[in-house]
């Protein structure tokens, strides 16, 4: 009978259940929107557009080499300038033959003859640059082929290491070691200026650095560039004018002191190997050529 009760119990208790209302699944969430993409332009790489800042023929060699063996030889050098666009800023690099030799024809003065065809500010300006756009300017040296147009860019930033700046401006207020250049010096003064160390990285990346390599003048620099498709690339400033003088190492007779430029050679050369870097000597109408107006 207690059985019986129990079955009937179950039997109701299904045919409630049976019967009673279901309660809904619950319905899927939605999916959550998409995220919106924010498109960032990419900062456009380093990039270093080749000047053509005169031409400098040279009736005999024989200055540019202690070892005399350039003797009656002559060549033709290039000068060239490079414009170093940076993400954060641009670098000129040198700055050619004084700009009044422009539509001057052939100038010449002892074993030199130079000449400019075009100032360094039309030449920025077929490039999309204006003189006032250029963050900073470095010079390798303060010979004159290489400080020609400072007037054209006295709104820029110029760095320098202490030794080139004595040589240019003696502390003891003497004349420059070089009395003559003393009127293009003075276009450097109201410069603002930023002394640098021996190595100096321009952006602070690595990508651009000024590296002292002395003895052709007191602060004689080169260029470091770690371009992205190039690969590491040296700019000798004048530590070579010719392939020749790379291969024998041979040392202008007027440079300030030979032994030490002897030693900036090795040191060059052993950077140069450490970092598998292509060398391009600046007067070296083969090595500018070969870049057909810019590094990449």
């Amino acid at each position: 009978m207690r059985l019986r009760h129990l079955m009937i119990a179950a039997s109701t208790a299904a045919l409630l259940a049976a019967c009673a209302p279901k309660t809904p699944a619950p319905a899927p969430e939605a999916a959550a929107p998409e995220a919106e993409v924010e498109t960032v332009e990419a900062e456009a790489p380093l990039h270093v557009d080749v000047i053509d800042c005169g031409t400098i023929k040279v009736s005999d060699l024989d200055i540019f080499s202690s070892a005399g063996d350039y003797a009656g030889v002559s060549d033709t050098l290039t000068d060239s300038c490079f414009l170093v666009k940076h993400p954060n800023g641009i670098l000129l690099w040198d700055l050619g033959l004084p700009g009044m030799l422009v539509g001057n024809g052939e100038n010449t003065q002892g074993v030199f003859t130079v000449s400019l065809d075009t100032s360094l500010t039309e030449k920025l300006a077929d490039l999309g640059v204006v003189p006032s756009e250029i963050n900073y300017v470095a010079i390798s040296h303060s010979h004159f082929d290489h400080t020609g147009q400072i007037d054209q860019v006295q709104g820029s930033t110029w760095l320098v290491n202490q030794k080139e700046k004595d040589a240019m401006f003696p502390p003891d207020g003497s004349a420059p070691y070089d009395p003559s250049l003393a009127p293009t010096f003075a276009m450097f003064s109201p410069m603002e200026q930023q002394v640098i160390g021996d190595e100096y990285d321009v952006f602070g990346d690595g990508s651009v650095v000024i590296f002292q390599t002395p003895g052709h003048t007191p602060g004689h620099s080169s260029l470091q560039l770690m371009m992205p498709e190039s690969g590491p690339v040296l700019l000798t400033g004048d530590l070579y004018h010719r392939k020749e003088s790379r291969e024998l190492k041979r040392v202008p007779r007027f440079n300030f002191d030979e032994a030490e430029t002897l030693a900036s050679m090795d040191a060059f050369e052993a950077r140069a190997e450490r970092l598998g870097a292509k060398v391009i000597i600046q007067h070296e109408p083969d090595d500018i050529e070969a870049l057909n107006g810019e590094i990449r």
